[in-house]
């Protein structure tokens, strides 16, 4: 059996039967990571299929059922392993993966001046997208807006985080820095802001201003969706002005 089509691929139960330039190690080589999709990405963690399903179908399928990459990257491993033609061994690579992007994005972060909600969302985005749960953070800065410390706030709800202001700063004053930026994320992909966002922004900024450190931006991170950002920037929507 031989494919020779792309978009017979479907047809094809084994990647082994694919041609050679549709296989996803192969075109990674030959092309880099960036030609690859979605469920070919997957399909490299997840090696190999099960009867009349090969990897890319898996990753496919994976896809379609949750929606989104970032969506998959919220389920543990123990319930990722339930998932058709998985199992612990293969859910427990993907759970890897996803953490390897965040621990490779928190080091990036060091190294980064936090001075755009873009710059923000790229280094918060793989720690914070695919979580199922609100997380709150606070990334403390130095005069030149690099990153002294990261912290984690609080840990809320699919839909609500408490955090007091007084939190958020601690770790500002503690450290002694110039400025900090607030980060939390929204689990349903949508990061509009909410009253609630806005209120503790708010606060945030009043108690800033009080103590005279430089609230850089207060960020939320979304999902990419045809026709918005990913993100919420206070800042850039002129609700932070100073």
């Amino acid at each position: 059996m031989n494919c020779t089509e792309s978009n017979e691929t479907k047809a094809c139960s084994r990647i082994k039967d694919l041609p050679i330039q549709q296989m996803p190690r192969e075109k990674l080589i030959e092309r880099g990571p960036q030609c690859l999709s979605d469920a070919e990405i997957l399909a490299l963690f997840i090696c190999t299929g099960v009867r009349g399903v090969n990897a890319i179908q898996l990753g496919d399928q994976l896809i379609s059922r949750h929606g989104s990459i970032s969506s998959i990257g919220a389920i543990d491993a123990s319930e990722l392993a339930k998932e058709h033609g998985l199992g612990l061994a293969k859910a427990s690579r993907l759970v890897a993966a996803f953490e390897l992007g965040a621990r490779a994005a928190r080091e990036r972060m060091h190294t980064s001046i936090l001075d755009s909600p873009q710059t923000i969302y790229s280094c918060f985005s793989p720690q914070l997208q695919h979580l199922a749960h609100e997380q709150v953070m606070v990334a403390v800065l130095d005069c030149r807006l690099r990153v002294l410390s990261t912290n984690l706030i609080s840990i809320g709800s699919v839909n609500e985080s408490i955090a007091q202001p007084r939190d958020i700063i601690r770790p500002v004053l503690a450290r002694g820095a110039h400025g900090f930026v607030l980060v939390h994320n929204h689990p349903s992909g949508d990061p509009s802001p909410s009253p609630a966002d806005d209120e503790v922004t708010r606060r945030v900024l009043a108690a800033a201003d009080l103590m005279q450190f430089r609230f850089v931006d207060h960020v939320i991170i979304g999902r990419h969706e045809k026709g918005r950002q990913p993100w919420f920037s206070f800042r850039e929507s002129s609700r932070i002005i100073k």
